[in-house]
């Protein structure tokens, strides 16, 4: 434990949670920076998002209109991307993992383009960041043409771990056993965004069909003891998104956020951004909200950020 992140914490500044290493085991990389940072480059003033979303499509429409048309196109692009690697340098983030499509992967030139880029952001702007590349698929994309195309992307050993976004029912989870699979034959970290508006059913099934090694969200486990109890049982990490949740709707708000619930359930969960971009609030900003809500305690939430700096999120 750490007696100094526990008194920042009380003190409530951020000033000083900024100081203390942390990871971000849940972010998106063409939104994991700070609107400040984009609207500073492309000279903007950009609007603060609504208290909360109707859905994930509202979310998109608003991200589109205010954000995204301000850094378009493959500078863009880019921009966004090194936002993310500033803003892991400014509040402390040693441990990153930022998810990529491969549409992203082809708008850049390839995977080696694609490597050089990231490679070279990560040295210049958060050269003391452990940088855990991410490779995402939409959860309504076709497996088998993507199966087709893993093979080459696997073949450059650069991505760490393998993750399955977006719409959690545009298809049955056990279709990606195939994607998976191969990611587990190349030694990937196995995850998957589920139990986000599904159930902790859903949760437990796509951890047992995929083999899955963390869930993204996973904070519908909450809802069954069963479920909470096997994910304990399993060390099943949750990677939670606690501003993300309640922007969504998903959760009312902060105080009554069920990370406390599968956290004393004995889960292995982290605090994580998920799309700062949108949410505007840092890894800082997140631990300070839970405390500030009385949903954790100090000591509680120093534990979930020395588990996200373990050495098993060092994969």
């Amino acid at each position: 434990m750490s007696n100094e992140f526990v008194a920042a914490l009380q003190n409530r500044s951020l000033d000083e949670l900024i100081l203390f290493h942390k990871s971000d085991l849940h972010s998106h990389a063409g939104r994991s920076g700070k609107v400040d940072y984009i609207a500073k480059w492309a000279n903007v003033n950009i609007d603060k998002p609504p208290n909360k979303f109707d859905s994930i499509s509202h979310m998109q429409t608003w991200y589109n209109e205010n954000i995204k048309k301000h850094c378009s196109g493959f500078t863009g692009q880019l921009k966004r991307w090194e936002a993310g690697f500033v803003q892991a340098s400014m509040d402390n983030i040693t441990v990153l993992s930022m998810s990529f499509s491969n549409s992203e992967i082809n708008f850049v030139g390839g995977m080696e383009s694609f490597i050089n880029i990231l490679k070279s952001y990560n040295e210049t702007f958060a050269p003391k960041t452990l940088f855990l590349p991410e490779l995402t698929f939409d959860r309504a994309c076709n497996v088998n043409n993507e199966c087709g195309k893993l093979e080459e992307i696997l073949s450059y050993n650069y991505f760490k771990s393998i993750d399955v976004c977006c719409d959690e029912f545009a298809q049955p989870i056990k279709n990606f056993i195939p994607l998976y699979k191969k990611a587990k034959e190349q030694s990937l970290r196995l995850k998957a965004h589920i139990g986000e508006f599904g159930t902790a059913d859903d949760v437990m099934e796509a951890v047992e069909e995929l083999e899955l090694d963390e869930v993204h969200h996973g904070i519908a486990a909450a809802k069954s003891e069963f479920v909470m109890n096997w994910l304990s049982r399993h060390k099943i990490q949750l990677n939670i998104c606690p501003t993300s949740n309640v922007m969504l709707g998903i959760v009312e708000d902060y105080k009554y956020h069920p990370i406390k619930t599968l956290y004393h359930a004995g889960i292995p969960v982290t605090v994580n951004t998920d799309d700062l971009l949108i949410m505007n609030q840092s890894i800082s900003d997140e631990y300070l909200n839970l405390f500030i809500s009385d949903v954790m305690t100090a000591n509680e939430l120093d534990d979930i950020r020395i588990n996200g700096l373990g050495e098993k999120n060092h994969y």
